[in-house]
């Protein structure tokens, strides 16, 4: 491949694996990784015909520009990108945890948002194709790696997919500053979905429609609302916690 880049973590070089397994052209994991997971990995390479390459936590760190690779890292062809919602969610070994993006135009705040989805250890963030800002420079750039390690998403029709994410037993879970629910005293079952609207406008009425739960984050100040990014934070940050660490 003349033009390559590089992905990482576990999630996204299996999902990558099932949809796009020719984009791949090797897989570089820890030689000191024997665990399920590696192994689980080995075999979705062994049956497309990926190479595997023990590689040593020095080469992994370079490859990954240093950001967290749970010791696994793939060279794929520099325009694929596309990753399918049912490829992540069929290889999940845990309940799913998901960030999903209503009409968000603005890049800065789509690179920090998947800066917050990896962190938290999310499994995917899903948007939107049409009225919303898409994958941009700007928006890889700023989110600093997290854009090659948390798959993607784009759909057709949001609302069809959450209800799709219902379907599977996914809660979701929106973000309403309207809502009477509160976000520290709400409960909510493991596997989630956790959806944010766009800047200023919040949740399309489809989407809010299509939520099992709406809830608030206190606001005990004078301004009445978050970033979008800081919100995804303070709401997927509670949710890792009760997920435990």
């Amino acid at each position: 491949m003349s033009q390559t880049r590089f992905i990482h973590g576990f999630h996204a070089i299996i999902a990558k694996l099932r949809h796009q397994p020719d984009a791949i052209s090797e897989i570089f994991i820890d030689a000191e990784r024997h665990d399920a997971r590696a192994r689980d990995l080995m075999r979705h390479a062994e049956l497309h015909s990926v190479r595997v390459v023990p590689a040593d936590a020095r080469r992994l760190e370079g490859m990954a520009g240093g950001t967290r690779h749970q010791g696994v890292v793939a060279r794929v062809a520099a325009e694929a990108r596309h990753v399918a919602l049912d490829d992540v969610l069929d290889t999940l070994e845990e309940p799913a945890f998901l960030l999903v993006l209503d009409g968000i135009q603005d890049p800065h705040n789509l690179g920090a948002c998947l800066r917050v989805a990896d962190a938290v250890g999310a499994h995917a963030v899903i948007a939107p194709k049409d009225r919303a800002v898409g994958l941009t420079q700007t928006a890889i750039k700023v989110a600093s790696g997290a854009a090659e390690s948390v798959p993607y998403i784009t759909v057709t029709n949001l609302a069809r997919t959450l209800r799709e994410l219902r379907e599977r037993e996914i809660w979701v879970v929106g973000t309403d500053a309207a809502a009477s629910g509160d976000l520290y005293a709400a409960q909510w079952p493991p596997a989630t979905a956790w959806v944010l609207g766009a800047e200023g406008d919040g949740m399309r009425r489809l989407t809010r429609e299509n939520c099992d739960q709406l809830l608030t984050i206190p606001m005990l100040g004078s301004v009445q609302s978050l970033n979008v990014s800081v919100a995804a934070g303070v709401c997927l940050y509670e949710a890792r916690r009760r997920r435990g660490v």
